[in-house]
């Protein structure tokens, strides 16, 4: 146990950069949305404070990198949320609402307020008003897998 305490007495400026850099470069080898970077600068920050305190107890130095690591993250958190990314592709994963705004013709007809259609590859469940088939239908909205559509 008295080794432990020597180390934590024994912590220099060199020993906070080290550790600065080790975070930087796992975030870059596992890429976690920034999270470890503000870590290794709270780190880093620490480093530079020892350099003008060198005689700073490592229980204070624990706390400011405590308190910084928390400031930095809560910054970065608050940062996301007022600008999210906007992507050039907003529907990429979300196959179905790329299909809205577009129209078809029903293969088969709507019964009872549902029925399926044919979209590029694929076949589709569909509810909307009752048609026969061989009527252009415009898909309208998206709940989970089923599509709205009608009447074109």
């Amino acid at each position: 146990m008295q080794t432990l305490i020597d180390m934590f007495i024994s912590l220099n400026e060199w020993y906070w950069f080290g550790f600065a850099l080790i975070l930087v470069i796992l975030e870059i080898i596992l890429g976690t949305s920034f999270f470890l970077l503000w870590l290794g600068m709270s780190a880093a920050t620490v480093g530079v404070i020892m350099l003008v305190e060198p005689q700073l107890s490592w229980e204070y130095q624990f706390i400011i990198f405590a308190i910084e690591s928390i400031a930095c993250l809560l910054y970065w958190n608050i940062h996301l949320k007022n600008n999210p990314h906007k992507s050039d592709l907003p529907h990429l994963n979300r196959r179905n609402e790329q299909y809205i705004g577009r129209t078809v013709t029903l293969l088969e007809p709507i019964v009872n307020g549902r029925g399926k259609i044919h979209v590029d590859d694929s076949f589709w469940r569909i509810e909307g008003p009752d048609l026969p088939a061989g009527v252009a239908v415009k898909i309208v909205g998206v709940d989970g897998v089923v599509l709205k559509v009608e009447r074109n």
